[in-house]
């Protein structure tokens, strides 16, 4: 019997993966790492005879990327050699065999009040623009309405860019002020939302009214399904103009948690909203919040000021 190439396995794999109707954006991903793999390997081997020193080399040799981005292809690996171990292509996990990753720790920075009001304020006009011979100028953009409908939904409830960019119109329950998402390993989990996000969403969908409830919840221009590249670089254009920095979906979640916690929420069910498989990022956000306690602290404590 012929031996299966890593190309081959890579093939029933993507079967394997679709038959489990998994995440488009992780078999993207995974299959990214595969063909960076195979590049690195110059060839197509058996997949039985490539080991643990073969994914080390590849690894080292991706010294220009982050930690986070090496973690990524561990993983994506990892699972590949988790089936063909199951399907006895191979005797051996040797992924399992190389140390996993340690990726940087992000610093977590939530917009302030100030930072969000301010991005809100920047999303009905364009930036001022000059015209030979004429006063400065904005043109008035069609896109408010859904972008300020995008931003109070991804603060009111620290939804994954990914998570919001497959929301159906239908994922939206109006009345009760629910989303339903579906999150990493299609784990689907209900989040609710306040009436000022209500509005914004319904003031929206108000303009799409010949729209299926089968059709997605925020589109382009050209009425496309949003995907992470787009929404990232709207959201980019608009920091831009707002004169915010390093605006983004992730800072929309962190601000989210942190004040979910300080404002009175339980750290266990902001796990569950978070949609974390563990605590460890909550712990991090705990962290900030008793940092932020102790700050306050020192501030109002009437011993440290009266001096006594």
């Amino acid at each position: 019997m012929n031996k299966i190439t890593f190309s081959q396995a890579i093939e029933g794999y993507a079967l394997y993966f679709h038959a489990r109707h998994l995440s488009q954006n992780t078999f993207n991903d995974y299959f990214n790492t595969f063909n960076k793999f195979q590049d690195f390997l110059g060839d197509d081997p058996p997949i039985d005879r490539i080991t643990s020193k073969d994914i080390e080399a590849f690894l080292a040799a991706q010294d220009h990327l982050a930690n986070k981005t090496l973690l990524n292809y561990h993983t994506g690996l990892s699972a590949l050699w988790t089936w063909c171990v199951k399907e006895e292509m191979v005797g051996d996990h040797i992924v399992q065999k190389v140390d996993r990753p340690k990726p940087e720790q992000p610093e977590v920075q939530p917009y302030s009040e100030q930072d969000v009001r301010t991005l809100l304020k920047a999303l009905k006009k364009s930036k001022i623009y000059l015209r030979p011979g004429m006063k400065e100028s904005t043109n008035t953009l069609q896109t408010a309405n859904r972008n300020r409908a995008i931003i109070l939904l991804l603060l009111d409830t620290g939804v994954r860019s990914s998570e919001l960019c497959q929301l159906l119109i239908h994922h939206t329950d109006m009345k009760n002020r629910e989303i339903i998402v579906m999150g990493k390993g299609n784990k689907e989990r209900i989040l609710p939302f306040c009436a000022r996000t209500g509005q914004a969403i319904w003031r929206y969908l108000a303009s799409r009214r010949d729209d299926s409830v089968d059709d997605f919840l925020f589109v382009t221009e050209a009425q496309n399904p949003f995907d992470r590249h787009y929404l990232r670089r709207m959201l980019s254009r608009i920091g831009k103009r707002a004169g915010v920095k390093r605006v983004g979906v992730h800072r929309f979640r962190h601000t989210f948690a942190i004040n979910y916690l300080r404002n009175g929420g339980d750290p266990f069910s902001l796990q569950r909203l978070l949609g974390h498989s563990t605590m460890e990022m909550v712990k991090r956000y705990l962290n900030i919040v008793q940092a932020d306690l102790t700050k306050n602290h020192k501030l109002a404590s009437p011993v440290d000021n009266w001096r006594l």
